[in-house]
């Protein structure tokens, strides 16, 4: 079976003051369908860069990405857009939600510009809503939530559109431990559930311990990749 994530000596660099600053330095990686992967680093590590690519928001400096038996890096940026609305979902530290927009609306952007049909986008989007517990705040704005409500809205958005990949940039980072407990919880039972590859990443041991193996990025380089023996909710 081909994995559905392989990354073959990807390299990427970034002009700086005349010369080119290496982030990442060869990396080599394989994700299957219906992983949990966590990856972590220390600040400047190179671990959100890596993110950006698998997430196709950026493309390689050299090297090779096969998405789902595709190679993606040298799509023009329209044929990127189209891959992260079919096949990707993203959850952000920061939500990412607009502020002036119900919590079911923000749910339903994504179907906007998959072409969904307004009946269709309403239904998927309550569906959605209701699947992380949001059934009765549907209607609120960001505003009207608290902070683990808001990253809830987040995740319906990400999966409303049954992209088979959700990525999760520091998703608990603004959060206190109950609810980053509870979003850890819902991204558990995505992956479990419904089969959701769910690629982490986060710079806390307690969060990465949720997910099934553990890849720790150091100066551009994959440092370890193991299963992780610890973790915190067994299937």
């Amino acid at each position: 079976m081909k994995p559905l994530i392989k990354l073959q000596n990807i390299h990427k660099s970034y002009p700086l003051d005349g010369f080119e600053l290496e982030i990442l330095k060869g990396i080599n990686l394989e994700i299957a369908a219906g992983e949990f992967v966590a990856i972590m680093g220390p600040s400047g590590s190179g671990k959100s860069t890596l993110m950006n690519i698998l997430g196709c928001l950026d493309t390689p400096s050299s090297g090779t990405y096969s998405l789902d038996g595709q190679n993606v890096e040298h799509l023009a940026a329209d044929e990127l857009a189209e891959i992260r609305n079919k096949k990707i979902g993203f959850v952000f530290q920061g939500f990412n939600l607009l502020s002036r927009t119900s919590a079911l609306e923000n749910v339903e952007l994504p179907m906007v510009y998959a072409g969904l049909d307004d009946k269709t986008r309403r239904k998927k989007a309550i569906k959605a809503l209701e699947s992380v517990g949001l059934k009765e705040r549907m209607h609120h704005q960001p505003n009207q939530l608290s902070g683990g409500q808001q990253q809830r809205v987040a995740i319906a958005r990400a999966v409303v559109n049954d992209a088979p990949i959700i990525f999760a940039d520091e998703p608990t980072g603004n959060l206190d431990t109950k609810m980053s407990v509870e979003i850890m919880h819902l991204f558990t039972k995505l992956n479990r559930d419904l089969n959701r590859t769910i690629i982490l990443v986060t710079h806390e041991e307690d969060i990465a311990r949720y997910a099934k193996r553990i890849i720790k990025i150091v100066d551009g380089e994959i440092h370890s990749d193991a299963l992780n023996e610890e973790r915190k909710i067994n299937d």
